[in-house]
């Protein structure tokens, strides 16, 4: 036999029920957003990728060209400039 649950029980399975409803709905609206966020992606080109990746990459050097210390820091700079200024 099934014993008469008493009103805090009662009071606390409520809540339970009311936090995962509250939950679902949470996790309802972050899916809408990512799925919309999904939507909204453009694909990139062949190009685009490689000019991304090139650029990328470019950046790594310019940023490496200025910890150099063999050089004066305007030397250096100008280095940086020129490296970054063959980005597409």
């Amino acid at each position: 036999m099934i014993e008469p649950t008493t009103p805090d029980e009662d009071e606390a399975f409520n809540e339970i029920e009311r936090m995962s409803k509250v939950r679902q709905e949470l996790v309802k609206q972050q899916l809408d957003r990512l799925e919309n966020e999904v939507a909204n992606l453009k694909a990139k080109t062949q190009q685009e990728f490689y000019d991304e990746l090139r650029n990328g990459v470019i950046e790594e050097v310019a940023q490496h060209i200025e910890k150099l210390t063999g050089f004066g820091q305007d030397t250096i700079s100008s280095f940086a400039i020129y490296i970054r200024g063959m980005k597409r």
